[in-house]
């Protein structure tokens, strides 16, 4: 799954942070309550991170979160989430733009919007926890909220056979 030389990011091997992304939407693009790692207790997570207006999360990171969804879509020990991180941009990168780019994708997932706040210089609160390098950015979170992969370069069809053999 991993093919870098150095990791320059990411918080591999530690505990998962929790999130604090206060706005979401349901699958079906319905505003819900804050998503907490905790809702997932047993689960594999998957945090697919990224920005509207990214080029690579359009051509890459997100064809690769629909063809790990449709590939696990049976798999209820795996559980998919998207979180739009901003760090720039904020008035291009909406919640809006989120709905629309979920739609888009066919994404029957819950998704997040996180611009941060004052307290985080209005970079997102998931890219500061999880020291991501920006977008389009995969985490991936084992059942025991251990962070397992954290990084830009994702294999995704040696991930869907990771994830297919998570019981």
């Amino acid at each position: 799954m991993m093919n870098k030389a150095v990791n320059r990011y990411g918080i591999e091997g530690m505990y998962a942070p929790e999130l604090n992304v206060p706005s979401w939407i349901n699958g079906l693009g319905e505003h819900i309550d804050a998503v907490r790692l905790v809702d997932y207790t047993g689960k594999f997570k998957v945090i697919y991170c990224f920005q509207a207006w990214c080029p690579g999360c359009h051509s890459r990171g997100l064809p690769a979160l629909k063809k790990m969804v449709n590939a696990l879509k049976k798999n209820d020990k795996v559980s998919f989430l998207a979180i739009q991180t901003v760090f720039e941009g904020a008035e291009a990168n909406t919640l809006d733009r989120v709905k629309e780019i979920q739609k888009e994708y066919k994404l029957e997932i819950p998704f997040g919007h996180d611009t941060g706040d004052a307290s985080t210089n209005n970079i997102s609160s998931t890219m500061l926890a999880y020291r991501t390098g920006g977008t389009p950015w995969f985490i991936f979170i084992d059942q025991d909220n251990r962070v397992i992969f954290n990084d830009y370069h994702l294999n995704v069809d040696k991930a869907i056979e990771f994830l297919n053999n998570i019981s």
